[in-house]
């Protein structure tokens, strides 16, 4: 394959001599390297890249695009620029026609002209050394471990008709360890946001909290004091950012952060407690990519601010809604500051003191210790109230102390109403939620505490 700037440089050329009137081109260079396993054996591993290449091109304001993966080359970029010219020659105006991004002052992200980063299977050696000792232990308690690993580096190149060439290198990386008991009564679940966790601590965690599931609780359904979790906190949070910070979708009446009438509730107090929830490209542990890269344009995300800075964006502020996103040409049409989309989420709250999980459950007269939340869906926009299910450990908390594991639940909850009825609040960490980690791997998320958390019906699932 040639390399990636050539391709950008080829795909801009084209673009130029065919008559557009700007053109973007977007290359990822992805290589991979995981290991899965079952049963407590490794079941697969293995090292993979791959390359995807976006075209975008506008003439006279519409927009038109092409992408395509796997092995694109001199031939391919070319036709790639010729279907997306037709695309837009055919199209209308966009709604989101803006000026592209000039040149600036100052670096931004990697050197353009360095090679993408590559990974290898010694990325796995730590994981898979500890994972061999740890299956002997699993056997001799009579219970199985399963999971994965993986590690993902992206290699991003963008370049522009203006002259902007950016470039940018995205690790993400996840463990998941599983593990269950032989008859299947007790299961758990924990997961870190990096390739190399202390699996020492990890594993034993997970025998931890089999111990707890020796005995069973079995509980209707209702409302409990619930101590939620880092990674439960991710997954609600995510849910939040996705599903409720659009700001064009909350001007149209749609969202939970909707003003009733019209226009938004940017302004008004959202939670009792000083939650500041934002997101920051440069935010030590969680940082990502500092502008913007978008293959398309959406309701408050636009090809047009490709290559844009991104900064700071406090979504919520001591309590406060402060921002919701808007793209530039969203932004001017409603008078209101433009915020990109980040990458990765922080939660803090203001002279919280609540510690670690642990030390909040020490706490605790009576209530429940969520350890997994799982199959989220969305139910109502107007105020973003999911279902979801939990998962792996559900624990059962009797004078400070987990007392045995109970049967799983069915739960309604808003991430919106959560923030309001939290009534204490723990040290943020590094976070991976079980359900959205996948797609929101940078999260900083601290405990919560929930007097009254709606678990809606008893679940089957184990």
């Amino acid at each position: 394959m040639i390399p990636a700037q050539e391709l950008v440089e080829r795909g801009l050329a084209g673009a130029d001599t065919t008559g557009a009137d700007g053109c973007l081109v977007l290359v990822e260079e992805g290589s991979h390297a995981d290991v899965r396993f079952a049963l407590n054996s490794t079941t697969t591993n293995g090292v993979h890249r791959a390359r995807s290449v976006s075209v975008i091109a506008m003439v006279a304001g519409s927009v038109g695009s092409a992408r395509r993966t796997g092995v694109v080359g001199s031939a391919g970029v070319d036709e790639m620029v010729a279907a997306a010219l037709a695309d837009a020659r055919a199209a209308s105006r966009a709604e989101d026609a803006f000026p592209l991004v000039e040149p600036f002052n100052g670096s931004l992200g990697r050197d353009f002209g360095l090679a993408p980063e590559e990974t290898d299977s010694s990325v796995l050696e730590d994981v898979l050394s500890s994972l061999s000792g740890a299956f002997g232990r699993a056997r001799a308690r009579d219970a199985v471990l399963a999971g994965f690993a993986e590690l993902d580096l992206t290699t991003l190149y963008l370049g522009s008709s203006t002259g902007l060439r950016l470039s940018h290198l995205q690790p993400t990386a996840a463990v998941n360890l599983v593990g269950r008991t032989a008859d299947g009564k007790g299961s758990a679940w924990v997961g870190e946001p990096t390739i190399a966790p202390s699996m020492e601590l990890m594993e034993q965690e997970i025998w931890r909290r089999l111990d707890w599931a020796q005995r069973q609780v079995s509980l209707e359904a209702g409302r409990y004091e619930v101590i939620l979790p880092p990674s439960g906190v991710a997954d609600m949070m995510a849910e939040l950012a996705f599903g409720g910070l659009g700001g064009r979708n909350a001007e149209d009446g749609r969202t939970v952060f909707s003003k009733e009438g019209a226009g938004t509730r940017v302004g008004e107090r959202i939670a009792p407690l000083p939650f500041t929830l934002f997101s920051d490209p440069f935010e030590s542990g969680v940082e990502c990519i500092p502008f913007v890269a978008a293959e398309s344009s959406s309701s408050d995300v636009s090809v047009f601010d490709d290559g844009l800075p991104v900064r700071r964006v406090d979504w919520l502020r001591e309590g406060v809604l402060a921002h919701l996103r808007h793209h530039r040409a969203g932004a001017a049409k409603s008078g209101v500051p433009a915020a990109q989309y980040v990458d990765n989420l922080v939660l803090d709250c203001d002279g919280a003191t609540g510690g670690s999980v642990d030390d909040m459950v020490a706490r605790t007269e009576r209530g429940l210790l969520l350890t997994c939340l799982w199959y989220i869906r969305e139910v109502d926009p107007a105020t973003l109230l999911v279902t979801g299910l939990t998962r792996d450990g559900v624990y059962v908390i009797e004078d400070g102390a987990v007392v045995g594991a109970a049967n799983n639940f069915r739960f309604n909850e808003s991430p919106v109403d959560l923030l309001a009825r939290a009534t204490e609040v723990g040290t943020p960490v590094r976070a991976l939620g079980r359900e959205f980690g996948e797609y929101l791997n940078r999260t900083i998320m601290p405990p919560l505490r929930i007097p009254d958390y709606n678990m809606s019906s008893v679940s089957q699932a184990s």
